[in-house]
């Protein structure tokens, strides 16, 4: 949030006034002087597991071995990391096992070796990390031909354990070591990828850049922050932090929560910055805050465009945001489920002026983190009147809580309040969840050690 801007009359967005703001408990207690004007004016409202699609060469063929689809070669023959071959001897096989992370992409997307050669009993792929590839529902995963000796034959199922999304894509274990020729080899581990994407050849450095990209006939900016663990090989998520009202980029940067969670796995932030309303700097949710502005045009521009700088997951892409950037991360919630995996807005509610208009094409997961005693966005929920021209009417903490719960198709009841106060529907559409934590904050951020872990765990489908 901006927390300095000497032209707003406190006093007038707040009846209660200066004093009793400065008193109020539970404010964040960054100081008593700037909770006032935090909570006046932050209404604040205040590709995967990517590196190379290039084949990677299995161990060699062996002598007589034969090659399918590319692969490195041995001594007499070439192996095949995708498909291996088909040793005419135990050596072949058994060369041909240890070999090879190349993937194919074909529809579902087809893993690594299983179709590897085999020595006595086979062994499916048990050193190769699986590559890189598209699964479909599921998974699907090859099948090897069935060995019938100790020399030459394919491992069996190479079947693709772990939890499988659709769209998921494999880890590093694509298989394990079958108990015998032709049985199914244990499954390995899924990763956290999702679609093949190639890596861009100059890897950002680390830091913050200020960023353009056009939206129709406007031009938009942002910060890119880049932490010092990115490495630009292999596809890390992508998160859109969006700051409050009569905020920017700049200060949500400062004051946000998230970069210390999210920086040291090597994430990528952007940092965006509103256009100025009669507030300030501010997002277009419906009614409020800011007239005549494409910010879901925005979003979505902003998402493309850093996808071309960095590697980035284009299936773990999510929003998170305080006061009105917690609007806003509702809003792309509403609006862009197509590009944005889950979200984690902060102080804000769904509207009541907006609330119809809320029908994501697909189940998406939402964490919101709502202070019992916010006095600039009630927990309970009602009309606000704080930015001129453009009031709107809040739909409270349990109700948004409710609501979301109906849009993503859940059913039961939430589970009990954890040591955390928070509560979740589990039983929902598309495996998602949706999640309500009540703080005791005043007009406050969120918990990102509780929506990080809660929306990293989630991938577009």
């Amino acid at each position: 949030m901006n927390s300095t801007h000497p032209n707003i009359d406190i006093d007038a967005l707040l009846p209660r006034g200066r004093a009793a703001l400065a008193s109020e408990s539970g404010v964040p207690s960054r100081s008593a002087s700037r909770s006032a004007w935090i909570i006046a004016l932050s209404f604040g409202f205040g590709l995967v597991a990517c590196g190379s699609n290039a084949p990677v060469p299995g161990a060699g063929g062996g002598s007589g071995g034969t090659s399918t689809v590319g692969g490195g070669s041995g001594a007499g023959g070439s192996a095949n990391a995708a498909h291996g071959g088909t040793g005419a001897n135990a050596a072949a096989g058994t060369a041909a096992s240890s070999g090879g992370t190349t993937a194919m992409s074909g529809p579902g997307g087809v893993s690594g070796t299983a179709n590897g050669g085999a020595n006595a009993g086979g062994v499916a792929n048990a050193t190769g990390s699986g590559g890189h590839e598209t699964l479909g529902a599921g998974g699907v995963a090859a099948t090897g031909g069935a060995g019938t000796s100790s020399g030459g034959g394919a491992a069996g199922l190479a079947s693709m354990g772990g939890r499988m999304g659709a769209g998921g894509a494999s880890g590093s274990a694509n298989g394990g070591s079958g108990p015998a020729a032709g049985a199914p080899a244990s499954g390995g581990s899924a990763g956290t990828g999702s679609s093949s994407v190639t890596c861009p050849s100059t890897v950002l450095k680390s830091g913050d850049t200020n960023q353009t990209v056009q939206v129709g006939s406007v031009s938009r900016t942002y910060i890119l922050h880049v932490p010092s663990a990115y490495k630009g090989t292999s596809a890390v998520p992508l998160v859109v932090d969006f700051h409050p009202l009569g905020g920017s980029g700049s200060s949500e940067e400062s004051s946000s929560p998230y970069k210390a969670q999210t920086d040291p796995e090597g994430v990528v932030t952007a940092y965006p910055n509103g256009e100025s309303g009669p507030s300030g700097g501010a997002w277009n949710v419906g009614p409020c805050c800011v007239a005549n502005v494409d910010d879901i045009g925005f979003a979505k521009a902003l998402v493309a465009q850093v996808e071309t700088k960095a590697c980035i997951d284009t299936k773990r892409v999510y929003a998170v945001g305080f006061s009105m950037g917690g609007g806003m991360s509702h809003y792309v919630a509403c609006h862009a489920a197509d590009v944005f995996a889950a979200v984690a807005p902060a102080s804000f509610d769904l509207l009541t002026e907006n609330e119809d208009d809320c029908t994501p094409p697909r189940p998406i997961a939402e964490i919101s983190f709502r202070s019992s005693n916010d006095p600039v966005v009630p927990y309970a929920g009602g009309y606000s009147p704080v930015v001129t021209g453009m009031p709107v009417t809040f739909l409270g903490a349990v109700a948004t809580f409710q609501k979301w719960a109906e849009i993503n198709g859940c059913t039961g009841s939430p589970t009990a309040t954890d040591s955390n106060d928070c509560q979740y529907y589990t039983s929902c559409s598309g495996g998602v969840q949706v999640g309500l934590c009540t703080m005791d904050a005043g007009h406050a951020p969120g918990n990102a050690t509780i929506g990080w872990p809660f929306i990293k765990q989630y991938t577009l489908p």
